[in-house]
């Protein structure tokens, strides 16, 4: 004789299974997948350095947050890479919830330092630098990574043998010095004309200085290089 209580045995069965369905597909967020997008972010920003930037990303605790469907990172936009940063990720569904990730930067390089003692005045040759290995995003902003940004430059102070060599000691050998005499250009439509004058501040090639004519006109015009300002 059939046993009428299986069928409704079954059915509580099936019922319980289907409810256990969604649980168990929501599990929690995977956090090699935090890990892998916080790190893809980082290795996605603007590097001013030449060289592999390495990145290695702290696991985040994501016990406690359901599995995401639609993660977005978000950085602060224009933010200078350095050794400790941070990567926001946001969940946007199912659920919202949002992890801080921290990671480790390094970028291994070479920075430059000075061979011998170099005096203001002079001119940078390759023989005058000695290139040492270095994390490149530890060193002080405006110190010289890359050696064609010194070679051939204009030393603007003393460097000691051994003293990092920085952009803000240097200036280009093309540039115009204050209190200097300089040709000044004027370009138009079938015409050219020149003058002379007094550079009234010092500058390199492209930028705009201020020029005062023989006549004792000040007049603003591009650095050429060093002996002639071109009048817009």
């Amino acid at each position: 004789m059939p046993n009428p209580i299986a069928p409704l045995l079954r059915f509580h069965a099936a019922a319980l299974a289907l409810l256990c369905l969604p649980a168990a597909h929501a599990g929690s967020q995977d956090p090699q997948e935090i890990i892998q997008l916080a790190e893809q972010t980082l290795l996605e920003q603007p590097n001013p350095y030449q060289g592999q930037l390495q990145v290695a990303v702290e696991p985040p605790d994501t016990g406690k947050h359901p599995a995401c469907s639609l993660l977005q990172p978000s950085f602060s936009a224009g933010a200078r890479l350095r050794p400790q940063m941070s990567v926001r990720i946001r969940c946007l569904a199912p659920q919202q919830w949002t992890v801080l990730v921290r990671a480790s930067l390094s970028l291994p390089g070479f920075h430059y330092v000075a061979n011998r003692q170099i005096n203001p005045g002079e001119v940078i040759s390759l023989d005058d630098l000695h290139a040492v290995e270095s994390d490149l995003l530890r060193l002080s902003t405006g110190i010289a990574t890359d050696p064609s940004n010194v070679v051939g430059y204009v030393a603007t102070q003393r460097i000691p043998v051994g003293g990092s060599i920085r952009t803000s000691a240097l200036r280009d050998p093309q540039s115009v010095m204050r209190g200097s005499h300089v040709r000044t250009e004027f370009r138009g439509n079938g015409f050219f004309i020149t003058g002379e004058g007094q550079a009234l501040q010092t500058g390199s090639p492209g930028s705009h200085i201020q020029v005062k004519t023989s006549s004792g006109q000040v007049i603003t015009g591009i650095v050429i290089d060093a002996t002639t300002i071109q009048v817009p």
